[in-house]
């Protein structure tokens, strides 16, 4: 079984920019990733976000997941997938470019190395 070149695991993220909703710069939602071989998973909280899990698998630049978290406003489950397209930023960080849809709308986020 090939192997990913990118190693996530032990890496924290944080949200920049997202156009399904405002971001907080201060309390960004934050995705903590661990991972083996190619299988990722995950877990993610802060903004609108009071818990998140995710899982999927890496291959190449690209990180292809299922998600599902809890609202922060009202508790409902939003369930979902994505994939995100690994980028270097200038100052050598990784940052994750996201495609996802919600409720049938296709929007992106861009989450950055901390």
């Amino acid at each position: 079984m090939p192997t990913s070149v990118i190693d996530l695991d032990g890496l924290r993220f944080a949200m920049v920019s997202s156009t399904a909703s405002i971001v907080d710069p201060h309390a960004p939602t934050t995705f903590t990733y661990h991972q083996e071989g190619q299988l990722v998973w995950g877990e993610y909280t802060g903004d609108t976000v009071t818990e998140g899990r995710f899982v999927g698998s890496v291959e190449g630049d690209l990180v292809s997941i299922s998600f599902a978290h809890a609202l922060a406003s009202d508790g409902t489950v939003v369930r979902g997938s994505a994939d995100s397209r690994i980028e270097h930023a200038d100052d050598g960080r990784m940052r994750l470019v996201e495609s996802f849809a919600v409720g049938g709308v296709e929007h992106e986020s861009i989450c950055i190395q901390l």
